[in-house]
C-alpha cells in the first residue's frame, strides 16, 4: 500500500567527488560499490589546484574515464565530469541528491563528518553516504601512490596498469 504523500521518484543520481590524482584501486572499489546504490553515478573530478596535482584536470578526467570503461556497473550509468565550484552547486547542476564518500580509517571520518555537516547545512535535501574502503584498499591513498612512485617503488598493487604507466612516465619526464 503506497503512502498518501508518496510521489513518483526519479532516477537516483549520486556524485562521487575527488581529485583522483591519480585514480587508485581504492577509488575504483568505491565507484563499483556505489553503482549498487544509484541509477546514475557522476564521478566528479575536482580541479583542486591547491593540492598541486601531478596530473592536469583533463588528464585526470581521461584516466578516470579509461578506468571505469571496464568496470562492472550493475546497470548504473557512470559518467565523469570535471568541476571547479562548490560541491553542492556541482551536485545540483548534475541533478544529484546523494554524495558518495569513501572512508579508509578513523582519521578520514573526522574530516568527512565535518564536510557532510557543512554540505547538509548548505543543501538539506542532499544526503551523504559513506562507504568503508574494502580491507585490501584501506591504506591506499593517491598521496602515498605518488610518493612511492616518485621514489621508484612498486605501485602496481595500488593502481591499475595504465595509471601505473602514467605515474611512472610523469616522474621519468621530470615531474616534481
Amino acid at each position: 500500500m503506497a503512502e498518501a504523500n508518496s510521489q513518483p521518484r526519479g532516477p537516483r543520481v549520486g556524485v562521487y567527488p575527488g581529485t583522483f590524482d591519480p585514480i587508485t584501486n581504492g577509488h575504483l572499489d568505491i565507484i563499483q560499490r556505489a553503482t549498487r546504490l544509484v541509477d546514475r553515478l557522476v564521478v566528479s573530478v575536482a580541479r583542486n589546484a591547491g593540492k598541486g596535482p601531478l596530473f592536469g584536470l583533463d588528464e585526470r578526467v581521461e584516466m578516470v574515464r579509461a578506468e571505469i570503461a571496464d568496470l562492472p556497473a550493475n546497470g548504473t550509468v557512470i559518467e565523469v565530469a570535471p568541476f571547479d565550484s562548490l560541491l553542492i552547486d556541482h551536485v545540483r547542476g548534475v541533478g544529484g541528491t546523494l554524495i558518495v564518500r569513501g572512508l579508509r580509517a578513523v582519521s578520514d571520518f573526522e574530516y568527512e563528518f565535518q564536510m557532510a555537516g557543512m554540505n547538509a547545512r548548505l543543501a538539506g535535501d542532499v544526503e551523504t553516504v559513506f562507504l568503508m574502503a574494502a580491507e585490501r584498499c584501506q591504506f591506499i591513498s593517491s598521496r602515498f601512490v605518488k610518493e612511492i612512485g616518485r621514489l621508484g617503488g612498486d605501485i602496481s598493487s595500488f593502481v591499475p596498469p595504465r595509471v601505473r604507466r602514467r605515474v611512472l612516465d610523469a616522474y621519468a619526464a621530470g615531474a616534481p
